[in-house]
């Protein structure tokens, strides 16, 4: 039987983003990056380092998105958020184009 490392991916993605259980799972990562027992332990030269190094890009990878799926959902107006009448606050960036 196949075991599709996509499968394993998509399990990681699912528990780090889960509210109960995302501390447990970037903790246990960092626990299993300083640990000396792994899949392949780190005596061996080069194959000792990869499963960590795995690991831990993904681990970076899916915290970094979270932030910016955050910064983007914060920076989002929706109809709802502002029902008519009310004032929406907007920072404004003016553009000089004083090059010429």
């Amino acid at each position: 039987m196949k075991f599709p490392l996509q499968f394993v991916y998509d399990w990681y993605r699912r528990v780090i983003r889960h509210p109960q259980y995302g501390w447990l799972v970037i903790l246990g990562t960092l626990v299993y990056f300083v640990s000396p027992f792994d899949i392949s332990p780190d005596i061996f030269p080069i194959a000792g380092q990869i499963d960590d190094f795995v690991l831990l890009t993904l681990l970076i990878t899916e915290l970094f998105s979270m932030v910016v799926e955050r910064l983007q959902n914060s920076n989002q107006v929706t109809v709802e958020d502002s029902p008519e009448g009310q004032t929406i606050e907007v920072n404004a960036v003016s553009v000089d184009d004083s090059s010429n």
